[in-house]
């Protein structure tokens, strides 16, 4: 595995600091959600200049850092079709600079039916399902004209919620240049982490070939809601999601998340020691 981290999950730090800083913490790649890391300066589509890209492109090859993931979380089923279409607008923004600035993949979760970005039981019906496809349609193509990657990553809560939902996806729209952020807690609620070995499995079966990059958290269970908290710390079969990571996707990125500034180190430790266990 090439082990990394959310660049907005690292203390905070101008552009300069922050991408040394990780490679000190012994992280290889990252995710960066520019909004998010950046505070120096607002970030908006007329800031996505080349001039930017090849700014951080040139501090993450000085540091021997990677960017396994350029973030764009938007929700790609809005209803109101003014908004949709400025959050398209963001998506083929954030694609052109990716084919700059060198990244795996640009990554998206699927959205809802609402405005407010919320799980409703519509989100998982078909028509959702086919609204999604329709306007990511034009995303991908875009992808396609930049050479870039667009990974899809399902959330239980959202309209691609498991395996079967995003293979779907890949099949309806039939594109090289569309793949797979595989998240296993994602997919998981209170109702069905009993199924979780059974979730990771099919994950593999349907989507081995197109799992572009891994997110690794854990999660534990308060009340009836799921909490998502650093890998090694929670629920998680890490042991079968380490060995079929060994068996199918040698040297894929694999991005912490949930962690915090004081644990990031000790919980990349967990899953590389736990990983360099596991024999085939």
């Amino acid at each position: 595995m090439q082990i990394g981290i959310r660049a907005h999950d690292v203390a905070y730090a101008p552009l300069h600091e922050l991408i040394p800083n990780i490679h000190k913490q012994g992280f290889t790649c990252m995710h960066i959600a520019l909004a998010k890391s950046i505070k120096e300066f607002n970030v908006d589509i007329a800031t996505m200049t080349p001039g930017l890209a090849m700014y951080i492109k040139n501090l993450c090859a000085e540091n021997h850092v990677d960017i396994a993931v350029l973030g764009n979380y938007l929700n790609l089923a809005h209803p109101d079709p003014v908004k949709l279409s400025e959050i398209t607008e963001k998506y083929v923004a954030h694609l052109r600079f990716a084919s700059i600035l060198g990244c795996s993949v640009v990554g998206t979760e699927t959205g809802a039916v609402n405005a407010e970005y919320k799980y409703e039981p519509a989100n998982h019906e078909k028509a959702a399902l086919d609204l999604f496809i329709n306007n990511l349609k034009p995303v991908v193509k875009a992808a396609e004209q930049f050479g870039q990657i667009i990974a899809i990553e399902p959330v239980w809560k959202h309209i691609v919620y498991g395996p079967e939902q995003a293979r779907y996806v890949l099949d309806e729209i039939g594109s090289p240049n569309l793949q797979i952020i595989f998240d296993p807690v994602n997919m998981l609620y209170p109702g069905n982490v009993d199924k979780q070995d059974e979730i990771i499995e099919k994950t593999f079966e349907l989507l081995a070939n197109d799992i572009a990059v891994v997110h690794m958290k854990d999660f534990e269970i308060e009340g009836d809601e799921l909490k998502s908290i650093p890998a090694g710390m929670g629920s998680l079969n890490y042991e079968l999601l380490l060995r079929r990571i060994k068996e199918h996707k040698p040297f894929v990125q694999c991005t912490l998340e949930n962690t915090k500034p004081e644990n990031a180190v000790r919980t990349r430790e967990f899953v590389q020691n736990l990983y360099d266990r596991i024999t085939l």
